[in-house]
């Protein structure tokens, strides 16, 4: 028996009604989705923005630091951070508010040896005759500056703290020290 098939169709076609309307669902369900995604694309940015500028100010601040002996002792790690060194990667970070430049400055010969002088707060005390391994051993000056910052992040998440702490730390040997 034959069946009339565009009949059957033309019927269905009926019942299942008209396709107005279906764009505006599916944008409706997908709007959330999307308002997310773009929300956390934005505190990434601003969470690498923010990393990128602190590793710069510490760059910049060791870099300063580094040129000789004078700027090299050109700290303040107080809380006031009055120095030469806090004041280049305040500069540097000039976009940020809220960054802490700490130094350590530390001494080794110029060979590699450890120095043996003694070490305190502002660094070591070590001189020159300190480091006997070899002829024409000296000392060298060593900078460690960390710039750091409390970074909040605008989307709270209860599973997540609600500051995180970015940092960077700069290794420099002082040049002319």
């Amino acid at each position: 028996m034959a069946r009339n098939w565009f009949g059957i169709f033309a019927t269905l076609k009926k019942w299942r009604g008209h396709d107005s309307g279906g764009a505006l669902v599916e944008f409706a369900l997908t709007m959330p989705v999307l308002t997310l995604l773009l929300a956390g694309s934005v505190e990434l940015a601003r969470i690498a923005y923010t990393s990128i500028e602190i590793t710069n100010a510490s760059r910049a601040a060791a870099q300063y630091g580094a040129q000789n002996s004078t700027t090299a002792a050109d700290y303040d790690n107080s809380s006031a951070q009055n120095g030469g060194i806090q004041k280049a990667a305040a500069i540097e970070a000039s976009g940020l508010n809220g960054v802490t430049t700490t130094v350590l400055i530390s001494g080794m010969c110029s060979s590699g040896a450890s120095c043996t002088g003694t070490s305190n707060a502002a660094g070591p005390t070590c001189k020159n005759t300190d480091c006997q391994t070899n002829s024409g051993d000296h000392i060298e000056t060593i900078l460690n500056v960390t710039s750091s910052i409390t970074f909040s992040p605008g989307i709270q998440i209860k599973a997540l703290p609600t500051t995180f702490t970015l940092s960077h730390t700069t290794v420099q040997k002082c040049l002319n020290c």
